[in-house]
């Protein structure tokens, strides 16, 4: 099972990888003055939290082939996380959102008396402050990411849970089942460990 545990790890590290920045774009697309932006990134925000992951996968997996008549990749891994990306931005978007609107309008108009422009404000005054606030939804999705990284086998990608389902068929035996679950149990509890420090690594951010 030490190659599907590989592929298990590249489904999560590249995910968060896209999921993380995209999130913030679209987060700050939905704040826009602009309302075409904000109409887009709201619809997309619907979307991709409103239709399960599942069909997301299969969606983009399979959709170009039976839309455009463009050949499905032979490299699964591509469209896995294209797909977990595109949903997990979604998520970490209304995040971002909230912890951005948490933050008290003084602090913006201090910013500008002392001279800030609005790039300066938000990341050097706004952002780790957001990000010290948001750290706790953060680490429940990606705790919730190990876990869906499973969903995978729905496109045939070999990963952990996929493996394990084919060694306990082919050998009649629950202990693939196990030693899958233990797997996702520790690679969380080191997920929750690491966010731990790094909340403790930002309280000196706390108001």
């Amino acid at each position: 099972m030490a190659s599907g545990l590989g592929e298990t790890c590249a489904i999560f590290f590249l995910t968060l990888i896209f999921a993380i920045p995209l999130g913030m774009v679209v987060a700050l697309m939905r704040r826009s003055r602009f309302k075409v932006l904000s109409l887009i990134s709201g619809f997309f925000i619907s979307v991709l939290r409103g239709t399960p992951l599942m069909l997301q996968l299969l969606a983009v997996t399979y959709g170009p082939y039976y839309i455009f008549g463009v050949s499905v990749s032979r490299n699964k891994l591509i469209p896995v996380v294209i797909a977990f990306s595109i949903n997990y931005a979604a998520y970490f978007a209304e995040i971002y959102r909230s912890g951005i609107e948490s933050i008290p309008i003084g602090q913006y108009e201090a910013s500008q008396v002392l001279g800030y422009t609005k790039l300066q404000t938000f990341m050097k005054i706004i952002l780790p402050q957001v990000i010290r606030r948001i750290l706790p939804s953060m680490t429940n999705e990606i705790v919730t990411l190990v876990k869906d990284t499973s969903m995978a086998f729905t496109v045939s990608y070999v990963e952990i849970f996929t493996l394990a389902k084919q060694i306990a068929n082919s050998q009649t035996s629950f202990m693939p089942f196990i030693v899958a679950g233990v797997f996702y149990y520790v690679f969380n509890f080191i997920v929750s460990f690491v966010m731990r420090r790094v909340e403790k690594a930002m309280n000196y951010y706390t108001l």
